[in-house]
């Protein structure tokens, strides 16, 4: 599966094009296994900017999510873009008493989840989404992110 990972951060601690590639890949089933996305990783300001064009919000946010609606003819498929922003998420990391490679994981997982159409705009495709992303990242490794939440 093609995963293009850009790095545009002048953050040090930014997970590994491979770590990102693994977390990403994870999340994509066989069916979507030829499909291809591209991750990039930004500073504040690429991430406020982004922000604010596509969401009509203001400041950075820690993931956005561009689903890319391709022709159905389209091979590989383009499913979208991830974008993640390092400084929030190393910043939410050590808030919620996490290490930021987990925060990281976490937020690739949630990205490519709405790429592949997983939504939390409701209650009960948040909870959907919720153990979708437990499910994964458990697989990967990682602690369930909400229940660390929960837990300060």
């Amino acid at each position: 599966m093609p995963i293009t990972v850009q790095v545009a951060s002048h953050q040090e601690d930014v997970p590994g094009v491979a770590d990102i590639e693994h977390w990403a890949g994870a999340v994509l089933d066989a069916a979507q296994s030829h499909a291809q996305i591209c991750v990039r990783i930004v500073d504040e300001a690429e991430a406020t900017a982004l922000n604010e064009t596509y969401r009509g919000r203001s400041g950075p946010t820690n993931v956005l999510s561009f689903v890319f609606d391709a022709p159905e003819r389209t091979d590989p498929p383009l499913l979208g873009d991830i974008v993640i922003c390092a400084p929030l998420v190393t910043r939410e990391a050590d808030a919620q008493h996490k290490t930021s490679r987990a925060h990281f994981a976490h937020m690739v997982v949630h990205g490519s989840l709405h790429l592949l159409g997983h939504d939390h705009e409701h209650e009960q495709q948040a909870r959907d989404m919720e153990t979708l992303e437990q499910q994964i990242l458990a697989t990967l490794g990682f602690a369930n992110p909400y229940a660390l939440d929960a837990a300060l």
